[in-house]
């Protein structure tokens, strides 16, 4: 990539600090600006209408100048930052929700799997509105997140947003903070006699060696191929990222490449070992939620033709940040390099010069609002991303409702008192696992009854919607006759994604 600069000359001060002596064409002077600003600071101290003080306009200022840069800059007051300290070194407990602001607004990026808030129905793409009554407009989405943080068993009151913006549906749940599973990865089983499978939930700093150990299980008791689920997984360390994806690739292969302003930050990464399971068939699951460190692997996968990638096309986000500390305990943020995949692709998705409404999304669209090529369809670049080798549509997601009969365990009274009907044999196990007919009519239709006695008139759900409190409710059932492994069986066997990989995998 070639970039045509005009440059000022430059004069070195004895500090060591450079000083530019003649200005870019069209620019003024640092110091005018400078002198602008305060001036600007100023006439609205002594001649706005509301007395403002100095701290709420240099707060403002400073969150206007690294908003101005991209949606992953920000300021952190020291509390906030701590609260973020504390929960990383697990001193702290939380909701389960990784959040991201997305043009103006604070959105849920990812859920973590069997925490607070899955169990109580907040999707991936949930708008939040307020947390114990107090808006979150104008926090970053570290803030805002600091917010759910805090001692484990207290509770928080969240609102949310989802659907159409004009005619949203509006939920509220409280949420009881729990600790964090300690562990990056989760749900390691075989599907068949050959596949093994496997749940990357987060690039902890140990997560390859958790996933290098999972692996060999899974080959000592004869899988041969393997599905590794980077679903709703919102990344984390690149040295993770790094670590995970060497073991599936050759010597010196190169993971990704990161492009930066200063020299320090223009790396290449590549590894010093060959993978021991770089001859292992595998398929990579992703969607809207897998972000960061998920979209450098699923990217470096791809570009090396080392896996298929099925699903739906990641969030995109592939910037390096780094934290600079402030005199005061206070820290800044900020985007430091771009990462780029091995063939060169960028997978940041455009966010400069766009209105609030284009990068706006649905978390399950493919294309979710970017600009448009001349012939209409959206541009690869501004869409960003790793497009999957093989797109899944997403499955029908239960209505807004639905939380608030999870918030009245509704579900839990429905399908406890089926599950105390069933028989402990494994037969009756594996009859229930494979009827899902049977789960509509012992279950959907006596939890639709009560739902509609303690929610008032409720419409008929989507046939697909239908489906998937129907799977959700039966899981539930599974559980509670067979244990927490029928219902991951029960879930992985419906699984809409996981098929296609089992698909991919037998061809």
């Amino acid at each position: 990539m070639t970039r045509l600069l005009r440059r000022a000359t430059l004069v070195v001060t004895a500090a060591g600090m450079a000083v530019c002596t003649a200005p870019l064409a069209g620019q003024n002077p640092a110091y005018e600006e400078l002198q602008n600003f305060s001036s600007v600071l100023n006439h609205v101290r002594l001649n706005y209408v509301d007395s403002v003080s100095y701290r709420e306009l240099v707060r403002a200022a400073i969150d206007g100048v690294l908003r101005s840069l991209d949606p992953h800059s920000y300021f952190a007051e020291r509390g906030a930052w701590d609260k973020r300290a504390a929960f990383e070194a697990g001193e702290a407990a939380w909701c389960g929700i990784t959040l991201e602001r997305v043009g103006e607004e604070i959105v849920v990026l990812s859920v973590d799997p069997g925490g607070p808030a899955d169990r109580s129905g907040v999707r991936p793409g949930d708008r939040l509105l307020t947390v114990a009554d107090t808006s979150v407009a104008g926090l970053s989405a570290v803030e805002a997140e600091a917010e759910l943080i805090g001692d484990e068993g207290t509770k928080v009151t969240l609102a949310f947003e989802r659907g159409p913006r004009f005619e949203p549906d509006t939920l509220r749940v409280s949420l009881e903070r729990k600790r964090p599973n300690a562990r990056s990865v989760r749900n390691v089983r075989l599907l068949d006699q050959r596949t093994g499978y496997l749940r990357l939930t987060r690039f902890r700093a140990d997560a390859g060696e958790e996933l290098r150990d999972a692996i060999e299980r899974l080959r000592d008791n004869g899988a041969d191929r393997l599905i590794l689920d980077l679903r709703g997984n919102p990344g984390g360390a690149l040295n993770a990222a790094l670590d995970v994806a060497g073991l599936f690739l050759p010597k010196r292969a190169v993971v990704f490449r990161m492009f930066g302003r200063k020299a320090d930050t223009n790396a290449e990464a590549s590894l010093d070992r060959a993978g021991p399971f770089q001859r292992m068939a595998l398929v990579v699951l992703v969607d809207a939620s897998s972000a960061s460190a998920s979209e450098a692997v699923a990217g470096a996968l791809q570009d090396h033709r080392r896996a298929v990638i099925v699903g739906r096309r990641t969030f995109g986000k592939a910037l390096a940040q780094a934290p600079f500390f402030l005199p005061g305990g206070d820290v800044v943020w900020l985007t430091i390099g771009r990462i780029w995949t091995p063939s060169g692709r960028s997978l940041q998705r455009e966010y400069r010069n766009r209105t609030i409404e284009a990068y706006r999304e649905d978390a399950g669209s493919p294309d979710r609002g970017r600009a448009a090529d001349e012939d209409g369809a959206p541009g690869e670049e501004e869409r960003g991303g790793v497009a999957p080798d093989l797109p899944v549509e997403r499955p029908g997601a239960p209505p807004a409702w639905w939380s608030a009969a999870l918030e009245q365990d509704l579900q839990l009274a429905v399908a406890d008192s089926v599950a105390q009907t069933l028989p402990e044999s494994p037969e009756s196990r594996a009859e229930w696992l494979t009827n899902p007919d049977r789960w509509g009519t012992a279950l959907l239709e006596p939890f639709m009854e009560s739902a509609r006695a303690a929610l008032g008139p409720l419409p008929d759900p989507e046939s697909d919607a239908s489906s998937t409190m129907a799977t959700l409710l039966a899981a539930r059932v599974a559980e509670v006759r067979w244990g927490e492994d029928a219902g991951l069986e029960l879930r992985l066997s419906t699984d809409v994604d996981v098929l296609a990989g089992l698909e991919v995998l037998s061809r």
